[in-house]
């Protein structure tokens, strides 16, 4: 009797001793991919640690879910998981422990669990609204079309970057429409993306600039313009949203570290640190502020494309159509290319149109008239920064083409809309400008626009004028949803549906701009914003670019300052602007135009869209 209670005993402790290496010492509050990535996480694997075979997701996480080997350059053994509790996080988590397609040697997705969170915040209540049918013709099981926007940072049409990118520009050219006349509301990230999230002018969203107290998020935040954008139209519309990336520059000051806006289902945001460098920031995730530091799977770019995957994975297995706003941060300064890029364009440097380092600007308002010629150290920075440009995007490329086969894998490519996007132009050089954006220039207020998706025909272009305030009412409109009456842009659905030019179609687009000054150094902010080259002389030499309003018709470009100036192109004879014809053009003509462009700063909602049409009687 007393063996048989010793053997008991002893086969007690062994179903004790074995438990507690299947549940990994878990706490009954975890739930099951947590508990089994904290057993990883105490056999030894961290995050950050493929490379040397002890990564947590490639080494560890994956090999247990999947049920497979370890790869051969593991140097720790796998932990006793639970075979239940690895069925328990599959059926909570499908997609859990997953390798995603290869972004690059040695980058693995790093498991949203990896980190315990730092802060949870509860999203603010969205409002809902009337459904109706989109216009798309060829939909999901839903009813509707899914809608994803890419929008770069920085991104130029004129200096030939995506000609650079022939597999880019095919995905996006060669299978949709292409848009060479689109343009910015203001060449300025902040006012642009407030153009992008509402669908109206600068003078009708009133973030003028990129730091508070007149722009930035500060300002759209305090104004409640959050409140209603292209979120909460399409998440009112019954889809599923997600929004990656850089939001508004100052986000999210003057708000809690963890402040979702409204209208997102899902949502991705640096929210601290250095996320214009690629590495080193902190993303609110949902609410939970995750750390990323300098190893190569922290990279921005490849980071937002996993997280934008996977959140396709997971919508593809709801019944609600989704939309999913990417917002990368490259190619802007410094625009940090991912390691596998580093040495790509080894001979590539800056274009030299006409107006490069231009010899003659007597013409010129007295602002550019200041500028001395570019000096060799100065153009070779040029080079070397192009250089940057063109590597930093191929991770972009990359995203777009991981997107593209997510959806191809999914089943919803033929059911999804893709739009590409960019928030303003760049110069580098053109009129003896250092580079960056701010002016009126074609380089600064021109970017690409791309769109591909159901009943898009592939490789067509359209020469219509289009611009940053027409995206949100076209992905509206593709959705279904309604819009408010403040929305000043037009949609785009007429122009990829229709070979015919509409009867009504826009003949000028607006770009303005508040006088513009610099500070030496970054804002003090909770994310580090670099400054370019031309932002950095502005403040060295405490000069501003003067406030102006312009014109960008089908033919000229012009411009007025508040200071008096003015400046005119006819494009057609003078593509590169380099004869300023305000003076000697015909006074019917620049009259013609100043009364269509004071007109044209006053409107608001639909009467943009009529005085957008023709100059008025």
């Amino acid at each position: 009797m007393r063996q048989k209670r010793i053997r008991i005993c002893t086969l007690c402790m062994i179903v004790v001793g074995l438990g507690a290496i299947f549940t990994s010492q878990a706490t009954p509050d975890q739930g099951p991919c947590r508990q089994i990535t904290a057993a990883c996480q105490r056999a030894g694997f961290v995050r950050g640690g493929a490379k040397g075979g002890n990564g947590l997701q490639v080494d560890c996480l994956a090999p247990i879910m999947q049920g497979t080997a370890q790869p051969r350059s593991a140097i720790k053994p796998l932990p006793q998981v639970d075979p239940q509790l690895v069925a328990a996080c599959k059926a909570s988590d499908p997609s859990f422990g997953q390798r995603q397609p290869p972004l690059g040697a040695g980058v693995q997705p790093p498991p949203a669990s990896a980190s315990p969170p730092a802060v949870i915040a509860q999203n603010p209540e969205r409002p809902g609204g009337q459904e109706r049918r989109p216009p798309g013709e060829d939909q999901g099981s839903s009813g509707k079309p899914n809608i994803i926007l890419v929008l770069t940072d920085d991104l130029d049409r004129n200096l030939g970057t995506l000609e650079q990118l022939p597999k880019l520009k095919d995905m996006l050219a060669g299978q949709g429409v292409t848009f060479p006349n689109s343009f910015v509301s203001e060449s300025l990230c902040c006012p642009s993306r407030a153009s992008i999230q509402r669908a109206q002018y600068v003078h009708n969203h009133q973030v003028l600039g990129n730091r508070a107290p007149d722009g930035g998020f500060e300002k759209f935040h305090a104004l409640h313009e959050e409140d209603s954008t292209i979120g909460t139209w399409v998440k009112a519309a019954g889809y599923r949203t997600g929004f990656m990336g850089k939001y508004l520059n100052g986000y999210p000051n003057t708000a809690a570290p963890t402040y979702v806006p409204p209208g997102w289902d899902d949502w991705h945001s640096p929210a601290a640190g250095n996320p214009y460098s690629e590495y080193n920031y902190t993303l609110n995730e949902n609410g939970n502020l995750v750390k990323y530091g300098q190893q190569p799977e922290d990279y921005l770019t490849d980071v937002l494309a996993r997280k934008a995957t996977d959140f396709v994975r997971k919508a593809a297995t709801d019944r609600r159509p989704f939309f999913l706003f990417v917002a990368t941060y490259a190619p802007h300064q410094p625009a940090t290319p991912a390691p596998r890029h580093a040495q790509a364009f080894p001979g590539a440097s800056a274009p030299r149109p006409p107006s490069y380092n231009e010899a003659d600007v007597s013409d010129k308002p007295a602002w550019v008239q200041s500028w001395p010629l570019l000096k060799p150290p100065q153009a070779a920075h040029m080079d070397y920064l192009y250089r940057k440009r063109l590597q930093s995007m191929l991770a972009v490329q990359d995203l777009i083409e991981h997107l593209l086969d997510t959806l191809r894998t999914t089943d919803q490519l033929e059911h999804t809309y893709l739009v590409f996007a960019s928030d303003n132009g760049f110069h580098m050089g053109e009129h003896r400008l250092h580079a960056g954006k701010l002016t009126a220039y074609e380089e600064d207020i021109r970017v690409p626009l791309f769109v591909r998706g159901p009943g898009v025909p592939a490789g067509r272009t359209r020469e219509e004028l289009v611009g940053n305030v027409d995206l949100a009412p076209t992905v509206a409109e593709l959705a279904g949803a309604s819009v408010p009456d403040f929305v000043d842009g037009r949609s785009l659905l007429p122009l990829l549906r229709d070979e015919a030019r509409p009867e009504h179609w826009r003949g000028a687009f607006l770009i303005e701009q508040e006088e513009t000054h610099f500070r030496r150094g970054p804002a003090l902010r909770q994310i580090l914003e670099p400054q370019d080259q031309f932002e950095q002389t502005l403040a060295q030499r405490g000069q501003g670019v003067p406030a102006y309003a312009a014109l960008r018709t089908a033919t000229h470009t012009y411009v007025a300052y508040a200071n008096g100036e003015r400046e005119l192109y006819d494009l057609r004879a003078d593509p590169y602007e380099l004869d300023n014809i305000s003076k000697k053009a015909e006074r019917g003509l620049v009259d013609r135009l100043d009364a269509w462009l004071n007109a044209f700063r006053k409107c608001r909602g639909t009467g943009c869209r009529e005085v957008d049409v023709a100059p008025p009687h």
